[in-house]
Order: C-alpha cells, then sequence, then structure tokens
C-alpha cells in the first residue's frame, strides 16, 4: 500500500467510522419492511460493516456524505494517456460471470465449450489488451482478496483498489476490478464444477478449502450473489457505454450533461464496493472450511448494495437515453443542414438528392418496383423526373384509388409500338412514419404498411425506416408536409421543380408535365368558370350532358328530405317549361359524413331523384378538385376579388359549409351558384316566375325571381370556408374578402375531430 494510501485512511478513519455507526439505525428503520422481522438479529451482527445510508438514495443524487465520498474518490483519480480497449475484457468478463453464477441445476452448462471461431477471434483481439492490463488485474485481484481476509473493513479495501487503479480512466478502473473478481469466483466455481470429475480440481478445492461437498451452502451462496453480479455487470456496461460516447457531442461544456456525467465515480465506487463485498463472502466460505455458516447478515448486505447497484443502474440507463436523444438531435441538426444546403446546390443528376432523402444505408436496393414487385436501386431513377408521393400510413383509399387511375391511363396513353410505356417520370412512394419507434414496436402498422404499398404500381421505399428523421423534418420544414399526402416534382437534376403538385394533377392530371409553377400558370390562362372545369375528368355521364340545349343542376348537401323537396320541384318545373333538366348529386365536402353521404346517395339512386355517383371516390375527387383550385390559385397568388374562377369556387365551398346547395348551367355555362334557398324559388315555380319563362327564358325566370324575391326574404348569407393546416393548402393567405357583401372576413381558429377512421384522429383548421 502506498504512503498515499495510508494517508487519506488515516484522515477519514475516525469519519467513516462515525458515519457507519451513524447511519446504521436509520437503515435498520427504512428498511423493516424488507428484513421482516429479521432486523433485531441483523443489527447483533458483527460480522460485516453496514451500508451507508446513501445507498438506499433513488439513483444517483447525492447525499452530503456522498458528496464528500465524490471528493476523496477524486484525489485519487489522475489518469495518463493511456486509452485501454476495455470492451473486448467487458465481453471476456461477462462470459465468466455468466458462466459461474449459473443455478445449480444447470451446472452443466458451465462446460460448454465456445464456438470455435468466436474463441479465436476473442483470443486474438484479447492478446494486446490483457498483455497491457493483466499486471494490474492480478494485483487488484491480489489487493482484495488480502485484506478482506485481514479484516479490513469495505470501503477502505474499495479506497485502496482505487489507489492502484489511479492512472485509469473510470470505466478502466471499474472493468478491471471486475476482471480481477472473475480470476476469484471464475476459479472458486470452476473447482465446484469439476472436483468430482478431475483429481486435480478435487486437490486444489481441498487446498483451497472449497466447501464442494456442502451443496446447501453452495446454493445458498449462488442465489444470494446472483443478483448482486447481475447489477455489477448492468452498472459496468453502462459505465462503458457512456464512456464510448462521441466527445464531438457529449462535452461538459452542456451544464446538465456534466452534471450528469459527474456522478460517474460514484457508480464506479459502489460497484467496485460490491465487488469488494462478493470477494469476502467467497473468502468467508473458504475460511470456514467446510462448516456451516449463517449468512443471514451477509444475504441482507449483498441485497442492499443490489438495490443500490439496480437504483444507479436505473439511473446510468436513463442518463444513456438522454445522451443518445442529445446525440440524435445534433447529428439531425447537421444532416438537416446538409441537406438544405445539398438542395441548395447545382447536380448533374438526381442521385445524390435522391440519396440523401432515401437513405439506403447499406441498404442495396431501397426501391420496390411496383409492375415486378422485385426490388431495384436508386439507378432506375437516375436523370429522370422524379414525383415523391409523401404521406403517412393513414393516406385516404379513395386519393391512392383516383391517383392510380391517372397514373394507369397516363402511362397507356403513352405505350409506345415496342409496348413499353414511355412516361416522362416515375413515382415514388415515401411512407413517413414518425415517430419510427412506432413503427418498429408495432406489427399492426407494419401490416399497414405492406397493405397500402401491395396495389401501388409505382415505385415504393421498400421500408419506412429509410427515411431518416432528418430527412421527415427536412420534409417538414422545406415542403410544409404535415401528415396529408404532398407531391414533390424533382427535375433531372434534383431541383425542385414543384413542391406539391397534386393540385395540378387533381385539376389536369398529367397535362400539367413538367409541373412547374410556369406550367401552372398557361394552364391557368386557358380556363374560364365552366361546368367544364369544374366536372372535367369525373363522369362521362355529366361530361355528355354538357351541350347548349342542355340544363344542368350540381346540387349537394346532407339533408334527404331537401334533396327530395328541391330535386322533385326543379324536374316539375322544366317538364312544364319544356326544357331539358338533368341533376347530379355530389354529395358534401366534408369527409366525417362520409357515411351519411353515402346513404343519401344510395337513396337518390333508388328513389331516382337524379343521377349521382356510386363510386365514393368521385365524390372525394370531386371535392379535391375544387380544394386543389382554390389552393392553386391562393399559392399563384390570385386570390382576390376580380377572379371568377376563385369566386366560383369559394361559393360552392362556402354554401356547402352551409347545407343545401346548387349549381345551375345551360350548355357549359353556369348561371348561377346558389345555397339551399334554391328550393323556395322552383317550389313556386307555379306562383311566380312560370310566366316569365316564354319571354325571359327558363334560366332568366329563374334568376330574376331568385335574386330580386327570394333572396330579399331569406337574405344573401356571407361566406364561410375552412383551410385545412395539415392539407394541401401550401400557405394561407393573410386576407379574403367576402364574395358576396366583399367586405374583409375574419380569421378563426378551431380544433375539429373528424370521426373517420381512415382520416387522422385530430384535424386543424383555420376558418374564414
Amino acid at each position: 500500500m502506498t504512503h498515499r494510501t495510508h494517508t487519506i485512511n488515516s484522515q477519514n478513519s475516525h469519519f467513516f467510522s462515525a458515519l457507519f455507526t451513524r447511519m446504521e439505525s436509520l437503515i435498520k428503520s427504512q428498511q423493516a419492511q424488507q428484513l421482516a422481522g429479521h432486523s433485531s438479529r441483523a443489527g447483533k451482527t458483527q460480522t460485516t460493516e453496514m451500508v451507508p445510508a446513501a445507498a438506499t438514495t433513488a439513483g444517483l443524487t447525492m447525499s452530503s456524505d456522498e458528496s464528500m465520498m465524490l471528493k476523496l474518490i477524486q484525489q485519487t483519480h489522475s489518469p495518463d494517456a493511456r486509452e485501454v480497449q476495455v470492451r473486448g475484457l467487458l465481453s471476456l468478463v461477462e462470459d465468466i460471470l455468466d458462466r459461474a453464477t449459473l443455478d445449480s441445476d444447470d451446472s452443466n452448462a458451465s462446460m460448454l465449450p465456445l464456438p470455435t471461431e468466436d474463441h479465436k477471434l476473442m483470443q486474438s483481439s484479447m492478446m494486446s489488451v490483457l498483455d497491457s492490463v493483466s499486471y494490474a488485474i492480478d494485483r487488484v485481484a491480489c489487493e482484495i482478496a488480502y485484506k478482506s481476509l485481514t479484516g479490513s473493513d469495505a470501503h477502505e479495501i474499495t479506497m485502496s483498489v482505487f489507489e492502484h487503479l489511479s492512472s485509469f480512466h473510470w470505466h478502466g478502473k471499474l472493468v478491471l476490478t471486475l476482471a480481477a473478481f472473475a480470476l476469484n469466483y471464475g476459479e472458486f466455481w470452476l473447482l465446484v464444477h469439476f472436483h468430482s470429475k478431475n483429481q486435480l480440481a478435487k486437490s486444489l478445492a481441498m487446498l483451497k478449502l472449497v466447501p464442494v461437498q456442502n451443496r446447501v451452502t453452495l446454493e445458498s451462496v449462488s442465489h444470494g450473489l446472483n443478483d448482486l453480479i447481475r447489477e455489477m455487470k448492468s452498472v459496468t456496461a453502462c459505465v462503458v457505454e457512456l464512456s464510448e460516447l462521441p466527445d464531438r457531442y457529449i462535452t461538459l461544456d452542456d451544464p446538465h450533461l456534466s452534471r450528469i456525467i459527474s456522478t460517474i465515480p460514484i457508480a464506479v465506487y459502489w460497484t467496485i464496493r460490491s465487488i469488494v463485498a462478493c470477494i469476502s463472502q467467497i473468502n468467508m466460505i473458504t475460511a470456514m472450511g467446510h462448516e456451516m455458516m449463517n449468512t443471514q447478515m451477509d444475504s441482507w448486505e449483498t441485497s442492499m448494495l443490489a438495490n443500490k447497484l439496480k437504483n444507479i443502474h436505473d439511473h446510468l440507463a436513463e442518463t444513456l437515453r438522454l445522451c443518445y436523444r442529445h446525440i440524435e438531435k445534433q447529428r439531425s441538426s447537421e444532416s438537416l443542414k446538409m441537406l438544405h444546403s445539398l438542395f441548395d446546390t447545382t447536380h448533374i443528376d438526381n442521385m445524390k438528392i435522391l440519396t440523401a432523402l432515401i437513405h439506403p444505408k447499406n441498404h442495396s436496393t431501397p426501391l420496390q418496383d411496383g409492375s415486378t414487385k422485385r426490388k431495384v436501386h436508386l439507378d432506375v431513377l437516375r436523370r429522370k423526373t422524379v414525383l415523391l408521393l409523401i404521406s403517412d400510413l393513414n393516406i385516404l383509399e379513395d386519393e391512392l384509388s383516383i391517383f392510380e387511375q391517372i397514373y394507369t391511363e397516363s402511362r397507356s396513353n403513352l405505350l409506345g409500338i415496342d409496348g413499353k410505356s414511355h412516361m416522362p417520370y416515375e413515382v415514388v412512394w415515401v411512407p413517413i412514419v414518425d415517430p419510427m419507434e412506432d413503427f418498429e414496436r408495432s406489427p399492426s402498422l407494419q401490416k399497414k404498411f405492406e397493405a397500402l404499398r401491395a396495389p401501388m404500381p409505382w415505385y415504393t421505399v421498400d421500408s419506412p425506416k429509410l427515411i431518416e428523421r432528418h430527412a421527415v423534418e427536412f420534409m417538414r420544414e422545406r415542403w410544409h408536409f404535415m401528415n396529408k399526402p404532398i407531391l414533390v416534382v424533382l427535375d433531372p437534376q434534383g431541383n425542385e421543380a414543384s413542391l406539391n403538385a397534386l393540385h395540378m394533377i387533381w385539376i389536369w392530371g398529367t397535362e400539367a408535365f413538367p409541373f412547374t409553377r410556369a406550367r401552372e400558370e398557361e394552364l391557368w390562362r386557358r380556363e374560364t368558370l365552366t361546368l367544364n372545369l369544374i366536372v372535367d375528368g369525373i363522369d362521362s355521364v355529366i361530361f355528355n350532358w354538357i351541350n347548349p340545349e342542355n340544363y344542368i343542376f350540381l346540387y349537394g348537401g346532407d339533408d334527404l328530405d331537401w334533396i327530395r323537396r328541391f330535386t322533385m320541384a326543379a324536374k316539375a318545373t322544366a317538364k312544364d317549361s319544356n326544357v331539358k333538366l338533368e341533376m347530379a348529386y355530389v354529395g358534401k365536402r366534408n369527409h366525417s359524413h362520409r357515411e351519411q353521404i353515402r346513404r343519401i346517395s344510395e337513396a337518390v339512386r333508388a328513389e331516382n331523384l337524379s343521377h349521382s355517383w356510386a363510386e365514393p371516390a368521385l365524390m372525394w375527387f370531386f371535392w379535391a378538385r375544387l380544394e386543389s383550385m382554390l389552393y392553386s390559385k391562393i399559392q399563384l397568388g390570385k386570390a382576390d376579388d376580380h377572379d371568377e374562377v376563385m369566386q366560383g369556387i369559394k361559393k360552392i365551398l362556402s354554401y356547402d359549409k352551409l347545407g343545401g346547395w346548387a349549381l345551375l348551367s345551360k350548355g357549359p355555362e353556369i348561371v348561377m351558384i346558389t345555397h339551399g334557398a334554391i328550393e323556395r324559388t322552383v317550389t313556386v315555380y307555379h306562383r311566380t316566375w312560370k310566366t316569365h319563362v316564354p319571354t325571359k327564358g327558363y334560366t332568366k325566370a329563374m334568376y330574376d325571381h331568385h335574386h330580386d324575391e327570394i333572396l330579399l326574404e331569406t337574405g344573401k348569407p356571407c361566406s364561410h370556408f375552412d383551410f385545412h393546416i395539415n392539407a394541401r393548402s401550401g400557405r394561407i393567405p393573410e386576407k379574403m374578402n367576402c364574395f358576396d357583401c366583399h367586405r374583409p372576413m375574419e380569421k378563426y381558429m378551431s380544433f375539429a375531430c373528424c370521426h373517420d377512421d381512415k382520416l387522422l384522429d385530430q384535424d386543424q383548421n383555420y376558418n374564414f
């Protein structure tokens, strides 16, 4: 023992002696229930030292006594520049302890050999490490064994170990001490297991006084130490893992992390202290020979130490979790900046961009080809326009169905004479699950992902796990992805042609290629507010109605009685006026009314009230196109009072919010868009405007009576409609004017639950 050790111990022996005496009564009272009546006998036992009260504190929240202990420990700590690779040594030690602490009825398992290749690998990697630390391990093993037999208390022995290992880092001290224990403990159990089969083992066991015949004592010791040894290994593994964290992200400059990491010496102290207790018990058994021993006090001490180490391990495990979260946050932040920088750089093709977004890592085939269901490399997208369909796993079946229909028609229209499609772009579904941990531990989400991608004819990312957290954050920040599907268009060089082309796809289909802003503006210059625009590409039946001789009513709502009154009265006016009137029910925008609208649509068809779509996807598409027109106009800065398309769309969406509504056209020309009061207009036909039909015409007579008479009685409802924040809006206008009174509309924020299993559980709207 060095002079320095004598100095420290002499200075503090009185302090710790008084400390242990003072804390003994406190421990007994705190552990009264655990001792279950044994505390009175334990108090009379003089053979072992009591654990300080600090051992009962949760985690590593240090008491004043432990703060003093920390200072003493740190005085012994003067690591040099050596870095011992302890990970391999720890694996070897854990293997020894795992085999030496098996239950007595599984003792044969201790004789199982290591796999040959693993054993060779371990030997080659361990030799250089063991050459440099074997002396330290032997010295610590001898020090603990000798002092435990000469009556030194556990604290004195523990501090002596710190002195001997002063030049090692904290994780090195701990692994070397655990290795010293493995030497002692492994030898003990090796002799126990082999004494009956090997004469050398039998002679050595006799010489060392190992009580190989006393199975009761051996089993008691084994079971008594197993819990403590398990906690010792767990704490050691955590300390080693903490030591391996990258210095780049874990620094003492962070006060919170510094405070957490500063408690590691206490964890090391209590683990070494527990090792000392284990060796002391083994030595006590061999010192007593084959005599029976009362291990009640020893069992109580090991139980208390195991409880202390469990608290420490829980604290360290939480510390690791916080550190990894901090590291992940820092790495994600760096990767996010790099991704932004990558998109701001010019490239010769799109491969760097796609690789950064769909991170393959060691995944050489991160895509699945929807047509062949084979795994393919990102190279299939090289120098192509790529449409990234980004969504979570709650994407609507209606939305996928319509998108697939547009995609399939586009491919068939572009078939060459070679029978192959010559589409100028490729689609890739990018599934987002955030947080990813939900996907990894949820078989139902994994099945949902497989079910969604199974019918997709385009490319799909092979797993949501290939989309890293920083890539998701990038999509949220730069492309405004908020769970609802968006369609980001990347040109052959990886430049962003459109942050969301779904608007254009729903309105014009693939005619919108290459989906740029310039193309969008060009397409709008060709459009006017006509029935062709409202229903184009949805239903050939309605489209075939559009000729100058036909009058057409599109109507919607969720009141079946109103629908019956309106349709019957409207058809009566047309019959009496000798005009050809066609009518079509288009449902309602709010998807939470899906089931109700389905029943109404069935009733409309069953009662022959009018034409109505049997497929719910067509109703969804009708309203999705109208919303897309609105959002497209907003993104182009056309949300003004002089844009007739914008005004017409606002009317339909607003009147739908109020209840029943109708759009009347003569051929493609829209005559009026009005709310539910139109039902009164057609109902009073015979008493009022019938007489004006011969002179004014059917639509003019209806229009004049509706605006000059009916609306004077009912009043004009001002506009009211929603922008879904997590929908495809792109941006929400700062202000809008009412299409009727032209005054600025007020903006409200609301939260609405959609009550539809196929939609998100929560939605957030801006109401105007």
